[in-house]
């Protein structure tokens, strides 16, 4: 790993480590989306997608509301979304 010593003994300006961290933030995007492109390849042919559809649903609100605590903008206390979830499990709901 180069450091800030290293690049500035190279010329490096802010405004080519701008476009190298630029440049890097797109290859990831591009190298994450085509594994994801895969991965939708792949589960296209399965026989309990409606299942697993309904699974990533319930996983992408609960990444939400995580995000949204994280940031201090969820509106709700956390155990009390966690005693609401435990009741309505032992009513024999999903809690989600």
């Amino acid at each position: 790993m180069v450091g800030v010593s290293e690049r500035m003994r190279r010329g490096e300006d802010a405004g080519e480590q701008a476009v190298l961290l630029a440049a890097g933030l797109a290859e990831l995007a591009w190298s994450t989306c085509g594994g994801a492109l895969r991965t939708v390849r792949g589960l296209l042919g399965r026989s309990d997608l409606g299942d697993l559809a309904q699974q990533g649903q319930r996983d992408l609100r609960a990444r939400g509301r995580l995000a949204l605590d994280r940031l201090g903008t969820g509106g709700e206390a956390h155990m009390e979304v966690l005693a609401r979830h435990a009741r309505a499990r032992s009513a024999g709901g999903t809690g989600a």
